[in-house]
């Protein structure tokens, strides 16, 4: 498994609410790569409930947008948009989980145009969520004159968690 390195971290004005790991109020995503998949384990906190600990729908699709730009930064290397996105809530989530995992993948390809499949399950591997987020990637030149996109790094960590490959999907 590789740690992905944030290519912004520390970059004047950078303060992303899904990833920046300095923000107060935001997300504070951390992204692993396995294999072809985009991976982050994230703590749920109180103050993203939607109804009494429960995680709020929004937070759930911001938390599926971001991991999908990940996909965007680490396996194309470049940056892009989102176009389109569909969630679907199958169970809720507690926000008293110790984690939740995110796993996110490209699963179409059109010139310009990829379509990422993000599952979320609760720390008992129980799929929760799904989303399918389609992404408008831009060419490098573009990432780089208006994103300050220049790579998007990994480094080998060993496993940081125990991540779980078979996981229970409630469909």
């Amino acid at each position: 498994m590789k740690r992905i390195i944030n290519p912004w971290s520390g970059m004047e004005g950078y303060r992303c609410y899904g990833c920046d790991p300095h923000s107060d109020n935001g997300l504070r995503m951390e992204f692993f790569e396995d294999g072809d998949e985009i991976i982050s384990r994230w703590k749920p906190r109180p103050e993203f409930q939607g109804w009494i600990n429960t995680l709020h729908g929004g937070i759930q699709a911001t938390l599926a947008d971001e991991i999908s730009s990940w996909v965007v930064f680490r396996k194309y290397q470049t940056s892009g948009v989102t176009s389109r996105m569909e969630v679907r809530y199958h169970k809720p989530i507690s926000t008293n989980e110790d984690y939740i995992d995110l796993r996110a993948r490209t699963v179409r390809e059109r010139r310009n145009v990829i379509d990422i499949e993000v599952r979320i399950f609760n720390a008992a591997g129980e799929l929760c969520t799904e989303a399918l987020c389609v992404y408008f990637i831009f060419p490098r030149e573009k990432a780089l004159e208006e994103f300050h996109f220049h790579d998007c790094g990994a480094e080998e960590c060993g496993n940081p968690f125990d991540v779980q490959t078979e996981t229970k999907q409630n469909k």
